[in-house]
């Protein structure tokens, strides 16, 4: 059985002692293999996918049973990283699967490097280490039991937990070795035999369990909802309604009342741009959270409401639609599209307009943290992509070293990018800060604190602009966006999308066009906005994937064979002088755009959904595609709609090619996760504003999918397991062509296009 206890490196190395123990960095085992500003331009077994991009120590240790202990220093939070990565090292040990246990780091960036779970980069970026790591515990093995033979250690094989002495046959196992194997010397990356994709036991093999599977389907897993200390106490926090309001004044005379109810805690709104910041508000300490959430009930509060007390959502969108409609900041610029525009007939010219509105991240657990106070150090349970940003916000808000806040790092119920923003864990802090010395807090978000207070997703407003020719073939290109940005968290005022967010399937664009130009317009943020699952591919993509399919209807012309000939023949697309920006951060030498793998995902979801077949009335197929972290996906939906106008999503058919494929069941839970979350978005999802109030507060106003809505059936087509290529994201990537390929099938089904989401009815 296998188990994630958290571990503290004293008492790892205190447990592995007369055993192996390894540390290994992305620049090689021990020593550097490049520096660190320096990024590989090819992909091998002594190379980084990026470059040195993260530094994490990863340890590994052979107890004297055999056991071996990997520790998972990135968070779970439903992508199987904690699976993924500790399988790749036992394939590269030749450890048996059954006899390995995979423990929880802590937070701690100067021995793990980059511990924040996002940009779906924790594959991309530790696949080579854990491949290292793992190869030279192999090599040590080998080379402790050549010696205890006396044998050349070229006569000598790890197999299945031991090692084997080819010649004679003899055995040891990797118990009897492991204090042996301790005093090698660590060998240099590049004297590593990598295994190759023939010798895999694990990688790329559908057989391996989650580590946590049998604890989570017991009910026995640790979710940061699930912590309990002797002695704890539960807070629940009343924020400004409005981002950037404050505490005028606050009676707690009837909260103090309740009974269970012990302390209320005033919270300092923040100050300058949201960053990382606590709202400000409220906090009532109680006995057990529905106490706590009584007495937030029973305060009388008067909130001063701020610059954002007139937002509405409404209006916004007017205000984006006038940004839109006007010239932009240029991003991208090849050719003259404005003046092809200007000279082409009404005839030529086509122009459309999408809509996608804000989105929460609904989390199925919300923020929840728990911190303890003792002298000059704390201790803090939670749920968080993004460790070592707590132990920093606790470190700073409690004034002491980083070093002296310990994180451990539980289960997430979902965070698509929500909890890498730690608010949340700070609040904690500042309540236990406020109560007597060693008192365990446990600071609980409720379903409504989560819809109302959340980073949202950008509202956006995407136009664009095209002249097709008389044969159907595109001349120009004008895809301009009006959206408030995420650095306005970071910075005071900032408006418009930066140069990352443009970068995010606008400028990185495959279309054989002879003129193309992407513009952003300022505007500003009204609420707080944060990163999502796939960010700003959602508007890019919807807008320009439901375009392409506009133009192919006006041009007369099949949709799949259309967009296939935008694109164009297969080839490695030059990203010119937007190179730094072409690839989400990652070398476009190492992840050139690759138009024949955008084809190869392109044809098999509408192999797999049997493109082109004749469908009943009422129904239609749609397809959309998207290159986005690093990796290709293109989706075919298929729906029904009723005479009533009701949409029946029917199959979803979901391609992904991500190079390599290290774990394939979860890539293709990943990718029927993400049809379900992209159809969620499309069909219900939206927040809206009045006077600077989110209107929305449960599921029962903003709606995840239901399971009667849920397609039948979602069909995943893996492409190109190809070792040979760095790998790419895998948790995002799905999402992004849901809407679109969903609005497509309305269509073909309806006649009627879909410009504005949620879709909800045709009616």
């Amino acid at each position: 059985m296998m188990s994630s206890p958290q571990l503290s490196r004293r008492g790892f190395l205190k447990g592995s002692l007369g055993a192996l123990t390894l540390a290994v960095t992305t620049r090689g085992v021990v020593s550097a293999a490049w520096a660190s500003d320096t990024a590989p331009k090819k992909y091998g077994s002594d190379t980084m996918p990026g470059g040195a991009v993260d530094d994490p120590l990863i340890f590994v240790s052979i107890g004297g049973d055999g056991t071996v202990t990997i520790v998972a220093h990135r968070a779970e939070m439903g992508t199987g990283v904690r699976t993924s990565l500790p399988m790749v090292v036992a394939d590269e040990m030749e450890a048996r699967w059954e006899r390995v246990k995979v423990v929880q780091a802590e937070a701690n960036e100067a021995r793990y490097g980059n511990q924040n779970v996002d940009g779906s980069r924790s594959v991309r970026h530790f696949l080579m280490p854990m491949r290292h790591v793992g190869a030279a515990a192999r090599h040590m093995l080998e080379a402790a039991a050549a010696a205890r033979w006396s044998v050349p250690v070229a006569e000598v094989r790890a197999v299945r937990h031991e090692v084997i002495h080819q010649p004679t046959g003899r055995r040891l196992g990797f118990g009897e070795l492991a204090a042996d194997a301790a005093k090698i010397p660590v060998p240099k990356a590049n004297a590593l035999r990598l295994k190759t994709p023939a010798e895999f036991r694990y990688i790329g093999k559908e057989q391996v369990r989650l580590v946590d599977l049998e604890a989570i389907g017991k009910g026995r897993a640790s979710y940061g909802m699930d912590m309990r200390l002797p002695g704890m106490v539960y807070a629940v926090v009343a924020r400004p309604p409005v981002v950037g309001g404050t505490l005028r004044r606050v009676d707690a005379a009837k909260a103090l009342a309740v009974p269970g109810v012990l302390k209320v805690v005033e919270i300092a709104a923040f100050k300058g741009a949201p960053g990382f910041q606590p709202l400000g508000g409220v906090a009532v300490v109680a006995r057990n959270t529905w106490s706590a959430m009584q007495g937030r009930a029973a305060l009388a509060i008067e909130w001063d409401d701020g610059p954002n007390g007139s937002y509405d959502s409404a209006a916004y969108r007017k205000t984006l639609e006038t940004a839109a409609r006007t010239p932009g900041k240029a991003v991208r610029n090849a050719g003259d599209a404005l003046q092809a525009w200007s000279k082409a007939s009404e005839a030529e010219r086509f122009a459309a307009e999408y809509h996608v509105p804000h989105l929460a991240h609904a989390s199925m657990e919300p923020p929840v943290a728990t911190v303890q106070i003792h002298g000059d150090r704390a201790e803090v349970w939670t749920s968080v992509q993004n460790p070592v940003a707590a132990q920093r916000a606790v470190a700073t808000r409690l004034k002491l070293k980083p070093e002296n806040v310990k994180v451990n790092i539980l289960l997430l119920g979902g965070g698509f990018g929500r909890k890498s923003k730690p608010d949340f864990v700070d609040e904690a802090a500042i309540v236990a800060q406020a109560m007597p010395a060693g008192t365990p807090v446990k600071l609980v978000w409720t379903r409504e604190d989560d819809i109302h207070h959340d980073y949202l997703h950008t509202v956006s407003v995407e136009r664009l602009e095209a002249v097709v020719g008389k044969a159907g073939q595109v001349q120009s290109w004008l895809h301009r966006s009006a959206a408030p940005t995420i650095a306005s968290l970071f910075t005071e005022g900032a408006k418009g999308q930066q140069l990352f967010e443009s970068a995010m399937s606008a400028i990185n664009m495959p279309y054989r066009i002879p003129n193309v130009r992407v513009e952003t317009a300022e505007v500003p943020a009204h609420a707080r906005i944060g990163w999502f699952r796939s960010v700003a591919n959602i508007p890019h993509a919807f807008a320009a994937q439901c375009f392409i399919a506009e133009l192919a209807h006006r041009a007369g012309k099949e949709h799949k064979q259309f967009a296939l000939d935008l694109i164009g023949p297969e080839r490695k697309v030059d990203p010119g002088t937007l190179a730094d920006t072409w690839n989400y951060s990652e070398s476009p030498e190492l992840y050139p755009y690759d138009t024949g793998r955008l084809r190869g995902v392109i044809e098999a979801a509408a192999r797999g959904a049997r493109w082109g077949r004749k469908l009943p009335k009422g129904h239609g197929l749609g397809l959309a595609f998207c290159y986005s972290f690093l990796s290709y996906t293109a989706t075919v939906v298929e729906v029904a709609v009723d005479a009533k106008g009701e949409v029946r999503v029917l199959a979803v058919d979901m391609a992904m090619d991500c190079g390599p494929q290290i774990n394939p069941e979860r890539i293709r839970a990943q990718m029927e996760g993400g049809a379900i979350m992209g159809l969620s978005l499309a069909l219900s999802g939206e927040i809206t504003f009045e006077k600077g109030r989110v209107q929305q507060s449960n599921f029962h106003d903003y709606e995840v999918l239901r399971h009667y809505a849920a397609p039948r059936v979602i069909r995943t087509h893996l492409v190109n397991d190809n070792h040979a290529l760095p790998p790419g994201g895998v948790g995002e990537p799905p999402v992004p062509p849901v809407a679109p390929a969903l609005c497509n099938a309305i269509f073909s089904a309806t006649g009627k296009r879909v410009r504005s989401l949620p879709v909800r009815t045709m009616a």
